[in-house]
């Protein structure tokens, strides 16, 4: 598991959106678009691909 020791909001202000799609996203119910998971893995310094799991729906 990747962590940073930051809140919630100060998370999403890096990544430029509000606290609550941080929580959509951390409950699974929001699907990031390609440039917010690159600003996600940019903040954690990883690849997309170590973040997400792509699932054919």
């Amino acid at each position: 598991m990747i962590s940073l020791d930051i809140s919630q909001e100060e998370f999403a202000e890096r990544v430029g959106v509000r606290r609550e799609t941080i929580v959509h996203l951390e409950n699974g119910r929001y699907n990031p678009s390609l440039r917010l998971a690159m600003d996600i893995a940019e903040v954690f310094g990883v690849t997309v691909e170590e973040i997400f799991r792509f699932r054919k729906e």
